[in-house]
């Protein structure tokens, strides 16, 4: 070998085991740092391996230092309370949905997880009975397989009094939270993923400001109560399971103020409320554009509509299961379809609004006739249908007070949007004692 070569190729191990050598120690320089301080990672370093934290010190990569799971296992656990885990970029996590391979596992509470980048993980933040945690500035994706086989992008179980704030979840299966409470989720984006949002046996949780798109569900709420999911935006669920907000089996929900445009379905609802001295409020949202606006599994009743605007919907109402949803409360909603006046001016319409199930609406179970509603021809049948039935239409709902104009100041105002508890009718024994939780001012003595 020639003087040269021997010289070049010292020259090149020169070069690369600094790199080497940095990217080595990370565990050591966890443990070795006191507590409190910094761990001093060196910027420009990708580090390979599992990691583990164990006492409570920051880990700052500055957006400068990797993480690299090499697909094997979870890349970073946090076992202590009060870390900080912050400007990390953290990929390639394992691939088993059996142990749950994420990019970062919290067993612990009190700490700070900001400003991370995460793909090519399985799982990205996966929260177990993980207490009071600050979740901030994280843009969360999964590994590039099939929907079904991604991990979620943040999944909690059994924890409570975390907060969820500003992250960015894309292209993974669900952000999922299961028996917990008392969380916040709040200006969070959601997109390409299946549900943005699942609930499964959660209460008092806070749902405000978020945005969601492109995902086969927005929301869906199953087995909770008391929780409130408002000002979000909800966008472009589509599909034949597609639904801007679902809920299962809740009580207590307050569903305000929300957008929910270009769905499959605006609201889907099924068997709640659940408990026979509960109710759930549905005001202020807009409802529009939708395949179906909102869709009953079958009558229910106790859910109160009041301030919504239900604009330009394919079917306003569906009730499966041959019933109606004349046991919910109905009263000034504004319905683009609604044919009346308003001649005294006092922003409602002069007669109460009727939605009608016509046996002749052919696309209601047939997803094919369904693809031609718009078209001339099933334009013209739908006018005969109501012009003049084949058969006795079914109420659906009446709305006694309807508003008059999408722009009205009614619509939002304090005296629309007032609940009263008297509207309601429970389900229970004379001889009973019940009381039902207070709502907007309402005594909550039955």
């Amino acid at each position: 070998m020639s003087h040269r070569a021997i010289k070049f190729i010292v020259q090149f191990l020169v070069l690369i085991a600094p790199v080497f050598s940095q990217a080595s120690p990370l565990q050591e320089l966890i443990d070795a740092t006191p507590v409190g301080e910094k761990v001093p990672v060196v910027a420009g370093t990708t580090y390979y391996g599992h990691f583990e934290i164990n006492k409570t010190v920051i880990l700052d990569g500055q957006g400068k230092v990797t993480l690299d799971g090499q697909n094997k296992g979870t890349v970073l656990t946090v076992n202590a309370d009060g870390v900080t885990i912050t400007g990390l970029i953290i990929i390639n996590s394992g691939h088993s949905h059996d142990d749950i391979n994420s990019a970062i596992r919290l067993t612990s509470s009190h700490n700070k997880i900001t400003h991370n980048i995460i793909y090519d993980t399985l799982f990205g933040i996966d929260l177990k009975e993980a207490h009071h945690n600050l979740v901030t500035h994280n843009d969360i994706q999964s590994k590039k397989v099939d929907l079904g086989l991604r991990g979620d992008g943040i999944r909690g179980w059994a924890s409570n009094n975390n907060t969820f704030r500003f992250n960015k979840i894309h292209n993974s299966r669900d952000m999922v939270i299961w028996y917990s409470y008392d969380n916040i989720i709040e200006d969070n984006v959601g997109k390409n993923n299946r549900y943005s949002l699942h609930f499964m046996y959660t209460g008092r949780m806070q749902v405000r400001r978020n945005k969601y798109s492109h995902s086969a569900v927005g929301i869906f709420l199953m087995y909770s109560q008391s929780t409130t999911i408002e000002n979000n935006e909800i966008l472009f669920s589509q599909g034949n399971t597609g639904m801007g907000i679902g809920m299962k089996e809740v009580d207590n929900m307050k569903i305000y103020n929300n957008k929910i445009i270009y769905c499959s379905t605006g609201i889907y609802i099924d068997q709640s409320p659940y408990k026979p001295t509960t109710y759930n409020l549905i005001m202020g949202n807009t409802v529009g554009y939708n395949q179906k606006g909102f869709v009953f599994h079958s009558s229910l009743s106790r859910n109160v509509f009041q301030g919504n605007a239900v604009i330009d919907n394919l079917e306003d109402v569906v009730v499966h299961s041959n019933g109606n949803a004349e046991g919910n409360v109905w009263k000034g909603n504004y319905w683009s379809h609604y044919e009346g006046f308003d001649r005294n001016l006092d922003g409602y319409g002069d007669g109460k609004y009727s939605d009608y199930l016509y046996q002749d609406q052919l696309w209601l179970n047939d997803p094919w006739v369904k693809f031609f509603y718009a078209s001339p021809v099933l334009s013209v049948i739908n006018f005969l249908a109501r012009l003049a039935p084949f058969s006795q239409p079914r109420l659906l709902l009446h709305d006694r007070k309807p508003v008059f104009s999408l722009d009205s100041d009614v619509l939002l105002s304090k005296k629309n949007m007032f609940f009263d508890i008297s509207d309601l009718t429970f389900d229970v024994e004379e001889d009973d004692e019940d009381y039902v939780e207070e709502e907007d001012g309402v005594s909550n003595v039955r």
